[in-house]
């Protein structure tokens, strides 16, 4: 079984140093893990000495440990490896419609864990939930919160992004942008003749020389309940985007975002090697 997964928290120490993230904690120190993360591992799953934890950083960054003491909500840890995961060759962004009950929520969680590397909250023009003022920002803290729970699920070193809320307007233009830049922005639609899996992709960074390094992105667009409106289709496509469909289903906004991320990562080649 992997070992589970906490995230670093600013400010752990080290021999007696401290440090803002990992980068200072090599083979052999200590790593003190307090705070939330700490009271999680020791007293609500009751972690023991000798078993092995992964620490990560949420950028990559991911320290094998084993669990040294245990003293209520601090437990030390000796650092066993460190291993730093590449970043993506292609950002995989999930553009969720706004959804009623927990359905944008289930559908963040499952992208998270199946590979997402960012979400954007989308305010489509069907959307029955409507983020504004305190709202807005209480909603986007459940989105991260959950972007956070599901990514140590998953044991992933690399926490999504989660942008804030656009509407279509902002959509629109960040699909010029990333179309611009060489990415690609997929609009899911069952009315669409093109297949998910027939849908070109862009040319990695690590294949691409004149990308200097800079990773294109892929956007899925999902719109809400009630679908996406013939005039949100029309000006993104206008923007730049492809409508693709998933399959002969048409699939809740919870499912259809996660299942798509599934079919391009396996495409872009993440699920073809070991975990890390």
């Amino acid at each position: 079984m992997s070992a589970p997964v906490f995230l670093a928290e600013a400010g752990g120490s080290s021999d007696g140093a401290t440090a803002s993230g990992l980068a200072g904690y090599p083979a052999g120190s200590l790593y003190v893990l307090d705070g939330a993360e700490g009271r999680h591992a020791g007293v609500v799953q009751r972690r023991g000495v000798g078993e092995h934890v992964d620490v990560v950083d949420g950028d990559g960054l991911r320290l094998r440990c084993v669990i040294e003491l245990v003293e209520a909500a601090q437990v030390s840890l000796r650092v066993e490896e460190v291993v730093q995961e590449p970043a993506p060759d292609v950002v995989v962004t999930l553009v969720q419609a706004l959804a009623k009950g927990d359905r944008d929520e289930m559908a963040i969680e499952a992208a998270t864990e199946v590979g997402a590397d960012a979400v954007v909250p989308w305010q489509a023009e069907r959307s029955i939930v409507v983020w504004r003022g305190d709202r807005a920002a209480k909603s986007r803290a459940r989105w991260l919160a959950t972007v956070r729970a599901a990514t140590k699920q998953a044991r992933r070193a690399r926490l999504p992004r989660v942008d804030v809320a656009i509407d279509t307007r902002g959509l629109v233009e960040r699909t010029r942008e990333v179309v611009a830049s060489g990415g690609a922005v997929i609009v899911l639609h069952e009315e669409a003749s093109a297949p998910l899996a027939e849908v070109t992709l862009p040319v990695p960074a690590s294949e691409d020389g004149s990308r200097a390094g800079r990773a294109p992105e892929v956007l899925v667009v999902v719109g809400p309940e009630g679908g996406i409106s013939d005039r949100e289709v029309e000006a993104l496509t206008e923007a730049g985007a492809l409508t693709a469909r998933l399959g002969p289903h048409v699939l809740r906004t919870s499912t259809a975002g996660p299942v798509a991320i599934a079919l391009l990562v396996q495409r872009l080649g993440r699920w073809d090697g070991t975990p890390a």
